[in-house]
């Protein structure tokens, strides 16, 4: 397999397949070349059906024109779309674990994921918290950040998929200076040589001088100062309510969100379908649509492939940039 984009089909019963082989029917032979699709050979072909997709499936080494395909079996799949299976979710594992095995024995490759389902994951034994943690766990790492990138926003997570009550407490000075850190090496790396960071205080009013909290005082502004010694240019913690807003009208090229939430609630409601979810940390290279399987929606044909363009876009980026 020499293709330098390992493209991983999500829950074989999610929009995944869909958006797949609908995305990868629009681009020009030339790009197919570089994407091998790690799946399941007769959901996808089941998926092209339903979307009208008549670019045929090949193998991963076949000259012709095609989606090619690496097809990894699992047992009892269910027959249709739609629905939630412990065969999903160990469908879903092995997708993965196949394709981080590539990517590690060959750094310059990345990794884009269609959707998984947490819930189907976990009943088939697998107990992660979505793609991120299980690729931290896969690699060997022991951190790994959520970046969400768009045209006009950029948010990096300091914690994702934690309650409140623990992410306020994993809000240390270590971890929120780790973020920032990663997030300017990141920007920088994908072609912005003087990145601008806001970090997001993580009380109202970053705690007013202690009235609401004073996390953003003793763990938040400390960060802020260790990164401007580092040579960064950060400003904060800035009050969450104005700092987004600011970095889309531009003062700003990425804000580091204290938890899920925070980040992911204005990054949805300005690029709900172009935002392009990137693993940070890790010895590989990934990035992922932004949206769930959607089952209520899934074996329609109605998903909309947008953000797995956005995805496969992103992903080129990352290998022209040589990280």
């Amino acid at each position: 397999m020499t293709a330098p984009i390992l493209l991983t089909m999500g829950d074989p019963a999610g929009v995944g397949p869909e958006i797949t082989v609908k995305a990868l029917a629009q681009r020009d032979a030339a790009f197919r070349r570089r994407v091998t699709v790690i799946g399941d050979r007769a959901v996808l072909a089941r998926a092209a059906k339903i979307t009208g997709v008549d670019v045929p499936l090949v193998d991963p080494d076949d000259e012709a024109d095609g989606i090619r395909v690496t097809h990894v079996a699992t047992d009892a799949l269910p027959d249709g779309f739609g629905v939630q299976d412990p065969a999903c979710g160990e469908a879903s594992f092995r997708y993965i674990s196949a394709a981080v095995d590539h990517a590690l024995a060959d750094p310059r490759r990345c990794i884009v994921t269609a959707p998984i389902n947490k819930a189907s994951l976990n009943a088939a034994g697998h107990h992660y918290d979505g793609h991120t943690g299980m690729l931290a766990h896969l690699t060997g790492s022991k951190s790994s950040w959520m970046l969400l990138a768009s045209e006009k926003l950029n948010v990096l997570h300091v914690s994702t998929h934690v309650s409140l009550r623990e992410a306020i407490d994993r809000a240390t000075t270590e971890r929120v200076h780790e973020t920032i850190r990663i997030g300017h090496a990141h920007l920088t790396k994908m072609g912005n040589p003087a990145p601008r960071i806001a970090v997001a205080g993580i009380n109202p009013h970053c705690g007013e001088g202690g009235l609401f909290g004073s996390e953003d005082d003793e763990a938040i502004a400390p960060a802020v100062a260790a990164a401007r010694s580092d040579g960064i240019a950060v400003e904060g913690p800035v009050p969450a309510d104005t700092v987004f807003h600011r970095a889309y009208r531009g003062a700003f090229d990425l804000v580091i969100a204290q938890y899920h939430d925070q980040g992911h609630i204005p990054i949805k409601l300005v690029a709900f379908d172009t935002a392009v979810n990137v693993s940070l940390g890790l010895p590989i290279h990934r990035c992922s649509v932004d949206h769930g399987t959607a089952f209520d929606i899934a074996g329609t044909g109605k998903a909309d492939h947008g953000n797995m363009q956005s995805a496969l876009d992103y992903a080129e980026r990352i290998i022209a940039s040589g990280r």
